[in-house]
């Protein structure tokens, strides 16, 4: 029994006519024939009834349509595996990421994936949340790591890498000295700091705002979270950090935690549902989501 035998038998019993089975195989209509009659032959049974206008499937050959079409998809999918591997070893993938992903270890992802698919081209760029978003669905980014404080757009998937609470610091003299706890309108008019539009946390902080009626006054932007903290250190205003990032400085500012629906954020990774996908773009986010779910 031969792989294009059952191939036939398939087309014929699909187009119920030799003829048009040749020509949807591109073969020559007596070959088709031939090789089916090998094939019953071979198995000792008719798999096809002959007798009408219309090639007619036989009660064994309907038994074995089904497995003769498994046999065939299995095939396939040992083709497409080969050509996929194939795909990687002339692949590249694009990454994007937020300035501060230190907590993700995402150096550590890179070299991972590297080693294990050395032939891939790793290109790596940074960008405000927003604008990664649209730049994967636009299959310019494969795969980012971004900060979220909402549900993400459509045709993007995320997995949650890290979620933490915003904080606000200032230098121990600062405008919320002595308080441990604050809410939206408690920051109403003080200079604050924060990382630009288009980033989680400065979505979650405006809408916090728009949502106490309120707008905030930003005195300073900075799309390292580090620096907003070495401006506090120095007296400029109120800084808008990750938790992680305020505690880590907690021995020389004064931290405060913010009351408020929304104040949140999360850096998780992301890639598009939607639209094709390179083989080398498949197995990278593969290799990422399996390393940030062990």
């Amino acid at each position: 029994m031969e792989l294009h035998q059952l191939a036939y038998f398939v087309a014929v019993a699909e187009e119920g006519n030799f003829t048009r089975a040749a020509e949807r195989l591109h073969v020559a209509q007596p070959g088709v024939s031939a090789q089916v009659k090998r094939l019953e032959r071979e198995l000792g049974q008719e798999l096809l009834d002959r007798s009408g206008r219309t090639v007619r499937l036989t009660d064994v050959g309907a038994a074995a349509l089904p497995h003769a079409r498994a046999a065939l998809a299995a095939v396939k999918g040992v083709r497409e595996a080969v050509e996929e591997l194939a795909g990687l070893v002339r692949g590249q993938v694009a990454i994007g990421m937020v300035t501060s992903v230190g907590p993700v270890g995402l150096p550590d992802l890179l070299a991972g994936f590297h080693e294990r698919y050395p032939a891939v081209e790793i290109t790596l760029s940074e960008a405000d949340s927003d604008t990664m978003l649209t730049a994967l669905r636009a299959g310019q980014l494969d795969l980012a790591v971004v900060g979220i404080s909402t549900a993400p757009p459509a045709g993007i998937a995320t997995q949650v890498l890290l979620e933490e609470p915003f904080l606000a610091v200032t230098a121990p003299s600062g405008p919320l000295a002595g308080r441990d706890e604050v809410g939206i309108p408690d920051l109403d008019g003080l200079p604050l700091m924060a990382l630009p539009k288009g980033t989680g946390l400065r979505t979650a902080l405006d809408a916090a705002f728009a949502g106490a009626g309120l707008t905030p006054r930003i005195a300073f932007e900075a799309a390292d979270p580090n620096f907003l903290v070495q401006l506090a250190t120095r007296g400029l205003g109120v800084a808008i950090v990750p938790e992680s990032l305020a505690r880590y400085h907690q021995a020389e500012l004064h931290v405060v935690g913010l009351r408020g629906p929304g104040l949140r954020g999360m850096l998780a990774l992301a890639w598009r549902t939607e639209g094709p996908l390179s083989p080398a773009a498949r197995a990278l986010i593969a290799f990422a989501r399996a390393a940030h779910r062990s």
